[in-house]
């Protein structure tokens, strides 16, 4: 899939609207960061298909698509999905029908993936701006999963894993944000998105 991955089977570019990935460890605040920032500039919020069975306070079409895995399968193979992943033994993925729903309007969008699934999407759709989220220290990583208090020691240590494997793929992004306060981190994404509002930025590959 090429750049026109997101431009729809009419070609039409006009007046699309941003795509922002945001990756980075579990922990570093990205979630709580993106759900601010989307408030408060009105970004769309992209419904993500799972396999997974959904919990009892959940609807489908609201957090999640849910499908079996025979449907997901079926329109992975038709190209229906901008990036898939397996975790836990269930499939993720985000729709391509979810971001144009969006940009093809001309309004800009978060998409919250791990850096797999980011890959993916710098491949298929190359104008995308990635974002990366890091804490500023491991040790900083670790107390904070620690001060959450909704892990065992097994999971927390997975996660620590989990984000040595991920860290490296900074350099792959381009801009990073240092998450040492929710407030400034929301500080500085607002600043990347509304600078590329106003026609791109200055700041790419470098720490906010």
């Amino acid at each position: 899939m090429t750049r026109d991955a997101m431009s729809g089977s009419t070609g039409d570019r006009m007046a699309k609207g941003n795509l922002f990935v945001v990756s980075g460890p579990s922990g570093s605040g990205k979630t709580t960061v993106c759900e601010r920032v989307r408030d408060s500039l009105g970004i769309g919020l992209s419904v993500s298909a799972t396999t997974r069975k959904p919990r009892k306070d959940e609807r489908d079409g609201v957090k999640y698509h849910f499908m079996d895995e025979a449907e997901f399968e079926a329109r992975r193979a038709r190209g229906e999905f901008l990036e898939t992943n397996c975790y836990n033994g269930n499939w993720y993925g985000t729709l391509l029908s979810e971001v144009r729903k969006y940009t093809d309007r001309g309004r800009d969008l978060i998409l919250e993936i791990d850096v797999n699934g980011g890959m993916q999407v710098r491949e298929k759709c190359p104008e995308a701006r990635m974002i990366f989220f890091r804490p500023p220290s491991m040790e900083d990583l670790e107390a904070r999963l620690r001060n959450r208090a909704t892990d065992d020691e097994e999971t927390i240590q997975s996660r620590l894993r989990k984000a040595e494997e991920e860290l490296p793929f900074e350099s792959a992004y381009d801009m990073t944000v240092v998450n040492h306060t929710i407030e400034q981190a929301c500080e500085d994404l607002t600043r990347i998105i509304l600078g590329e509002r106003r026609g791109g930025n200055d700041e790419k590959r470098n720490p906010v």
